[in-house]
């Protein structure tokens, strides 16, 4: 799996989807929409937006038992 979550600074929903992700052992890459001109214009009022394989499946908060079952089912090769 590969996982981007897009971030800002001082952002407490930020912090708990990267807590969700690692409690479930995923290695993620944060990127810092700040940072970056086109994430900002695309996640300005959205942050965490958590992208799974390409796909957005999380924005604002993370659902530990969706995120579970997205996990599950690339385990199974889906």
């Amino acid at each position: 799996m590969e996982i981007n979550v897009y971030t800002r600074s001082s952002c407490p929903l930020c912090d708990e989807a990267k807590d969700i992700l690692n409690q479930h052992g995923l290695r993620y890459r944060e990127r810092d929409i700040a940072l970056d001109a086109r994430l900002t214009t695309q996640f300005d009022t959205c942050v965490p937006v958590v992208e799974i394989d390409g796909k957005v499946r999380f924005r604002g908060k993370v659902d530990p038992i969706l995120l579970q079952r997205l996990v599950d089912h690339a385990k199974r090769g889906g």
